[in-house]
C-alpha cells in the first residue's frame, strides 16, 4: 500500500509540475530556465532566466557568457594573455588601457581610499608570501612581513582619465580578482537581459550574485562552519535588483605547523585575517557589494559595521570568529525562514530537515555519525563545461529508496534523463519543489569539487534504523553519457571509507560513514 500510495503521488506531482510548464509555455508567462557550468574564472557559474521560451533563454545564456569570456580577457590575472597581464608587464610608460581595465584600476583606487587600505590589488604581496611560508611549514619572520607590508603601500599604477592610459609603477604582484568577478556578473546579467528579452536574470559566480529585473530571488547565505552543499544555511534572504556578496576565509587559505591562516590577508599588517569568518553583503551594485565583502572580513567588525552603514541601500551581515552575528540596522528587511525541505531544482539540497547543524541528525540512528559523500565533476573539454544532471540517493537494503540526498537538473523534462533515479521511484522528490527558486551565496567555491551529507533521514524527516544501505550516484549529460555508481554502507556504528571508480563524468567519487567532523 505505502509502494502504492508514493507511487501514485509522485505521478501526480510529475503531472502537475508539467502542467504548470505547460500552461506558461501556452500562456506566454515567463517560465524560469537554469543554465549550469563549472570551470569558469576558476570556479563555478549557474545562470537563473525567467524567460517567455526556450530560444530566449538560450541566447541569454550565450551573451552572458561572451561577456564573461570577453572580460575575462581583459582582467585576468591567470591568463598570460590577458589585457592586464600584458600590462602588467610595462613598467613607467603610459600604456592606453580598455575602459573595463581603467574602470577597475579606478575602482581600486576608490576603495583603498575608502577603507584606509584594507582592500587593495596588492594584497597579493602578502597573499604569495604565506603561500610560500605554508609549502616551508613556518610562519613569515616579521622582516618578511614588514617588507611586504612596505611593498603593498607603495603607488602601483598612475591613471590619466583624460588620455584614457594606465602607468604600472613597481614590481609588486597585483591581483584584481576582489573587483573583476563583480564587475564581470554585473555586465553578463545585463546582457543576458538585453539579448533574452527576459523578465529576470540571476547570475552566480562562484557564490557572488546579481539579480535583476521584475522578480526577486531567494538566496541562501551559506554557513561558514558548514562543509557540505547541503547544510543547513546561515540565513536566507529574498532580494530584488540587488547584488549580493558573500566573502570569507573560510574555504581556501593555508595551514602551518596545525593552525589554519585563511587567504584573506590584510595589506597593512600582512597577516591574515581571522576576526571575521563571513562577510555577506546586500548592494544596488555589484562592484559595492564586492568590495564592502571583502573589505569587511579585513576590517574589524566594528569598523566594518560603520563602513557599511556610511552607504546608502547597503545591508550586511557579519559572524564573527567568536561566534557573534552581526547585522546592519535594515538587515531583516531582506531575511526570510529558511525552508525545512531541500532547495528545489538545480540547487539540490541548500537547506534540508536535519543536518549537520541539527542536534537530532545521525546517520542510520548514530548522532555521533554521519555519511559523507565527496564528488568532482569531469572536467571533460579541459575548460568551460555544462556541468551535467546529478542525483545522489538512498536505497535501504532491500532497495527501496529512503531519501534523495541531492538532486541537479533543469526542470521536470530532463528528469527521465537520470533515468536510474527516475526508474527507482524517486518521484517523491518532487514534493520538494520543481520551481528553480534558490541561490547560495558563499565564500568563493572551487571549480566541481562538492561534498554532500546524509543526515540518517528518510524523504519525510524520520529517522532510519541503524543497518545496510547503498549510496546511489548517478551522472547524465545532454546529448553526452549515462553514468551510474553505487556504495554499500552498513550504518552500525563502524566507520567506512569507500572510493568508487572515476568515469567521464565524475572525476573522483568517494563516500564515507564517519563520526562527526568538528567545525574548524
Amino acid at each position: 500500500m505505502m509502494y502504492l500510495f508514493s507511487g501514485l503521488v509522485r505521478c501526480a506531482l510529475l503531472f502537475a509540475a508539467s502542467n504548470v510548464l505547460a500552461f506558461a509555455q501556452a500562456t506566454n508567462l515567463p517560465t524560469w530556465y537554469a543554465f549550469q557550468h563549472e570551470h569558469v574564472l576558476g570556479t563555478s557559474l549557474e545562470f537563473k532566466f525567467s524567460a517567455r521560451t526556450a530560444d530566449q533563454a538560450a541566447a541569454a545564456e550565450a551573451a552572458a557568457l561572451a561577456e564573461i569570456d570577453r572580460l575575462g580577457k581583459i582582467l585576468s590575472g591567470y591568463d598570460a594573455t590577458s589585457e592586464f597581464s600584458r600590462w602588467f608587464a610595462t613598467r613607467g610608460e603610459p600604456v592606453r588601457v580598455s575602459p573595463e581595465l581603467f574602470a577597475v584600476l579606478a575602482l581600486f583606487d576608490t576603495w583603498r581610499e575608502r577603507t584606509g587600505g584594507a582592500l587593495d590589488a596588492s594584497a597579493e604581496v602578502a597573499g604569495r608570501l604565506w603561500k610560500t611560508a605554508a609549502q616551508r611549514q613556518r610562519v613569515p619572520s616579521s622582516e618578511e612581513l614588514a617588507a611586504a607590508v612596505a611593498s603593498a603601500q607603495r603607488s602601483h599604477w598612475r591613471l590619466d582619465a583624460g588620455a584614457g592610459t594606465a602607468t604600472h609603477l613597481t614590481d609588486a604582484p597585483l591581483m584584481l580578482n576582489s573587483f573583476a568577478k563583480s564587475y564581470i556578473i554585473d555586465r553578463a546579467c545585463t546582457a543576458a537581459l538585453a539579448a533574452g528579452h527576459l523578465a529576470t536574470a540571476v547570475v552566480n559566480l562562484g557564490g557572488d550574485l546579481v539579480v535583476r529585473g521584475a522578480e526577486g530571488d531567494t538566496i541562501a547565505i551559506a554557513d561558514p562552519a558548514a562543509d557540505a552543499e547541503n547544510d543547513l544555511p546561515l540565513t536566507q534572504i529574498t532580494v530584488r535588483d540587488r547584488a549580493v556578496a558573500t566573502s570569507g576565509g573560510y574555504r581556501r587559505g593555508v595551514e602551518i605547523g596545525g593552525h589554519w591562516y585563511s587567504h584573506l590577508v590584510d595589506p597593512r599588517t600582512g597577516l591574515p585575517v581571522d576576526q571575521v569568518q563571513s562577510a555577506t553583503v546586500v548592494a544596488p551594485s555589484a562592484t559595492d557589494a564586492g568590495a564592502l565583502a571583502t573589505a569587511l572580513c579585513v576590517l574589524s567588525a566594528d569598523e566594518g559595521l560603520r563602513l557599511a552603514a556610511s552607504w546608502r541601500d547597503v545591508e550586511c551581515l557579519l559572524l564573527t570568529s567568536d561566534g557573534r552575528r552581526l547585522v546592519s540596522a535594515g538587515w531583516k528587511a531582506f531575511e526570510t525562514q529558511p525552508t525545512s525541505t531541500a532547495f528545489p531544482g538545480v540547487h539540490a539540497a541548500a537547506a534540508k530537515s536535519g543536518g549537520a547543524n541539527t542536534a537530532t541528525a545521525a546517520a542510520g540512528g548514530d548522532p555521533a555519525f554521519e555519511v559523507v559523500i565527496n564528488l568532482e565533476i569531469a572536467n571533460v573539454t579541459g575548460g568551460r563545461a555544462r556541468r551535467p544532471y546529478v542525483a545522489v540517493w538512498i536505497e535501504d537494503k532491500d532497495n527501496f529508496p529512503v531519501r534523495t540526498v541531492a538532486l541537479w537538473f533543469k526542470g521536470p523534462r530532463w528528469l527521465p534523463d537520470l533515468r536510474s533515479w527516475y526508474r527507482a521511484d524517486q518521484m517523491r522528490a518532487m514534493a520538494e519543489g520543481t520551481q528553480i527558486t534558490n541561490s547560495v551565496s558563499s565564500a568563493t567555491r572551487g571549480s566541481g569539487k562538492y561534498t554532500l551529507k546524509w543526515d540518517g533521514k528518510d524523504q519525510f524527516g524520520k529517522p532510519v534504523a541503524p543497518g545496510k544501505y547503498t549510496v546511489m550516484i548517478e551522472a547524465a549529460r545532454e546529448h553526452g553519457t549515462h553514468q551510474l555508481v553505487h556504495a554499500d554502507l552498513d550504518t552500525s556504528g563502524t566507520t567506512q571509507h569507500v572510493n568508487l571508480p572515476a568515469n567521464v563524468e565524475l572525476a573522483a567519487i568517494s563516500v564515507d560513514y564517519r563520526r562527526k567532523a568538528t567545525a574548524r
